[in-house]
């Protein structure tokens, strides 16, 4: 054979099939297979010998900088990425330990050039997917679709599933879709243009707010065009009116010119939280009004009022939940929405009465996200949650309960300082502080987001059975016979 003939056509499974490079590349360089003598095919394409003929390589030590360099390049379309990949291995693998640390180097050149294509690809879905309301059978879920330059689905899903962890969603794409359901996420085949969806009646808001924030004196078409290339502009409900605001871009600077100066606005200060004054740990109203005027975080804006704790000063057992809802927000009173109804059901059937018990969140201030007249539950923070840990420690220090139970994984944080995994800890008494002893389930809530009513109705009754365990700890919140 031919120096430089192919003797070995590598198949991986997908185009940014990482760990199958890697397992091909481990079998490879096991046999002592220089580049020139490799062909690589994604998706299945090979002919001669697929990756799982290699045989299994045994792990070699490589700069740190090469797995995620590695992780970037496999996501970029250039047909020879595997090769380059491959080359650099063999280069490094073979004397050349810092080869990555030779900018000028041809191959180096060219992989920092893939990355970066590979990254500007990446900002860009990030700044230019645009999520559209959908009701369906099973509820309300968000669409998005976005045409993607390189292979990069599969390198976006942290960031999706972790700003938007609340809503059930997906993106589709010509070569393939993720769907989160808000706990799993899933991929899927592609999906034609016309197949996604149109729109939705957020989107005249959005429009609405874009041409009001529009700046006609620092408008510059060719810096906009960089930033936000025409190819994404169809995917964009704003994106319609940026021909008409660039038109009249010119008129709208002169007419600012030609109006008479005004008086400088005052300057405003920065928000900075403001740090109440140690209360005494024995009056509880005292605190409760206090909590009344709390600024210790930017949630007390847009809510309504403080929602503050309440139950019996002599309570046994302290209720933790997430946050109030809308209708907590709009009555100033703890658990008296849906998931509130769920919880007293609940507790009856666990033989509990709740007058006993003593009732508050974790966050006194309803988060929430305006989307037409509705309010839609917003996850708290973790910086708003430790900033309203203040009131919780008021409350259990003047309540002192003989236990506390956490409604949910934002009410487990508050107390334990911690994350915690709710379905893998809940159900079982511990010291969820030092000398006080707490219990772990869910939230009423989570049982009225699950769509399926057998699953919804098996969480519940486990629910129940959780619930059941405080009367061990407190038999006074048992209801009488």
């Amino acid at each position: 054979m031919a120096e430089g003939a192919a003797l070995y056509d590598v198949a991986l499974e997908r185009p940014d099939d990482l760990d199958g490079f890697r397992k091909a590349a481990r079998g490879l360089i096991a046999l002592e297979v220089p580049p020139r003598q490799v062909l690589w095919h994604a998706s299945g394409e090979g002919s001669l010998f697929g990756a799982s003929l290699l045989p299994e390589g045994g792990p070699f030590p490589v700069p740190a900088a090469f797995v995620p360099l590695a992780a970037d390049v496999v996501c970029h379309r250039d047909g020879e990425r595997f090769a380059l990949l491959y080359e650099a291995l063999w280069r490094i693998r073979h004397g050349e330990k810092r080869l990555l640390h030779v900018v000028a180097d041809p191959l180096v050149h060219r992989l920092a050039m893939l990355r970066k294509a590979v990254g500007r690809d990446v900002h860009k879905m990030h700044a230019f997917v645009r999520f559209r309301r959908l009701e369906t059978e099973a509820g309300e879920r968000f669409a998005a679709w976005f045409e993607p330059e390189h292979h990069i689905l599969r390198r976006v899903a942290s960031f999706f599933t972790g700003r938007f962890s609340t809503m059930n969603w997906s993106i589709l794409t010509p070569e393939g879709a993720m769907h989160w359901n808000g706990a799993e996420l899933s991929f899927g085949p592609g999906v034609r243009k016309e197949d996604a969806p149109e729109g939705d009646d957020f989107e005249d808001w959005w429009r609405t707010y874009y041409r009001a924030t529009f700046n006609p004196a620092r408008s510059n078409p060719d810096m906009m065009r960089q930033e936000m290339p025409k190819k994404y502009w169809r995917n964009l409900p704003e994106a319609e009116l940026i021909p008409s605001l660039l038109a009249e871009a010119g008129n709208r600077t002169a007419g600012m010119l030609e109006r008479a100066p005004e008086a400088p606005r005052k300057r405003i200060a920065p928000y900075v939280p403001a740090a109440p004054a140690i209360l005494p740990a024995g009056s509880l109203a005292e605190i409760r009004q206090d909590a009344s005027s709390c600024v210790r975080c930017p949630l007390f804006g847009p809510a309504t009022q403080t929602v503050f704790g309440e139950g019996p000063l002599d309570a046994p057992v302290v209720f933790v939940g997430e946050q109030p809802g809308d209708q907590e927000d709009l009555a100033g009173r703890p658990f008296v929405g849906p998931a509130g109804q769920l919880f007293d059901r609940a507790l009856q059937e666990a033989g509990l009465d709740r007058r006993q018990a003593y009732v508050t969140n974790a966050v006194k201030h309803f988060k929430f996200e305006p989307r037409g007249k509705r309010r839609i539950h917003k996850k708290p923070e973790g910086r708003e949650i430790e900033a309203c840990r203040w009131w919780l420690d008021r409350e259990l220090a003047t309540l002192k309960p003989s236990l506390v139970v956490a409604l949910g994984a934002t009410a487990a944080r508050s107390l334990t300082g911690r994350t915690v995994s709710v379905l893998r800890e809940r159900g079982r008494i511990t010291e969820m502080r030092p000398g006080l002893p707490g219990l772990l389930t869910v939230h009423p809530s989570f049982l009225l987001r699950l769509p399926d009513p057998a699953a919804r109705e098996t969480e519940y009754r486990r629910f129940v059975e959780d619930l059941r365990h405080i009367g061990e700890i407190a038999p006074v919140m048992r209801l009488a016979a």
